[in-house]
């Protein structure tokens, strides 16, 4: 059998288990280390032995309804290359929106950032990377996911201060801006989410209480006390969250100004709060 004919096969497979097909090739090519055309040359060839152990051992995981970024070991977020695996959730292209946005809204030496709710690190790392004279803070609930954060950083040679802290509790220091993308997901939407997100990824980091506000409301009622006269705030939200985080801002920071912004696809991804 042929490398197209093998693909053709598994691929069927994993869409009769709800699985995308795509996901199949992406993993194989990340493995093998291929570039399209590597792949597309080898089309009419037998498949080798070690390719085929390969092929199944990739199939048997997508089944199972793993994430293709945590069988590769990898994720591509901007221009960085970040180790994942099943302690942090895998970033997401809408986060990258996020810290575009930031960049593009600050351009200050010298700001203070802190990220809550790090996970692998990419908002954190991203920040610093892009802009070196940033005192950049990360922290997460999680340590195991700090593992990871630090991991990340040290690859991606930038200096970031990593902390476990469940939100506020052991942060001691202003900030000129406080960046989170928290879990947001509520519990009853469960059907809402993929199956290998389901399956795979951190539940502590995708579920919150409150409606999926819990932890939006813990950062907006505790941030007077952590930023600077003139901080911001940034928020990565769920598509139908933009109003009533806003409206919690606007209760706790009457004075700033708020706003709602959409993501590439026209959906509300984004709170501000700034001084207008």
């Amino acid at each position: 059998m042929n490398y197209a004919q093998l693909f053709t096969h598994y691929e069927e497979e994993l869409e009769a288990v709800g699985e995308d097909r795509e996901n199949l090739l992406f993993v194989f090519r990340e493995l093998k280390e291929w570039n399209n055309l590597d792949f597309l040359l080898q089309q009419s060839q037998e498949v080798t032995q070690a390719d085929q152990e390969l092929l199944a051992a990739i199939v048997d995981k997508l089944k199972k309804h793993q994430s293709p970024q945590y069988i590769t070991g990898k994720a591509y977020f901007r221009d960085l290359v970040l180790t994942v695996d099943e302690r942090v959730l895998i970033p997401r292209p809408e986060t990258e929106e996020l810290v575009d946005l930031i960049l593009a809204e600050n351009s200050r030496a010298g700001l203070s950032i802190l990220d809550i709710g790090t996970g692998s690190g990419a908002i954190a790392i991203s920040l610093k990377q892009s802009q070196p004279g940033w005192r950049v803070s990360a922290l997460d609930i999680s340590s195991d996911a700090l593992v990871v954060a630090e991991q990340n950083a040290q690859v991606n040679h930038v200096d970031i201060d990593f902390l476990q802290s469940d939100v506020f509790s052991d942060v001691t220091d202003k900030f000129d801006i406080i960046v989170s993308n928290p879990p947001y997901i509520s519990r009853s939407n469960k059907d809402e989410v993929g199956l290998n997100v389901l399956s795979s990824e951190p539940h502590l980091a995708l579920f919150a209480d409150d409606d999926g506000y819990a932890i939006y409301r813990k950062i907006i009622e505790e941030a007077p006390a952590y930023l600077t006269e003139q901080g911001k705030l940034y928020f990565e939200i769920g598509y139908k969250q933009g109003q009533m985080v806003a409206q919690m801002i606007t209760a706790n920071f009457p004075q700033k100004r708020v706003r709602v912004l959409q993501d590439t696809f026209g959906k509300d991804r984004m709170v501000v709060m700034d001084n207008g």
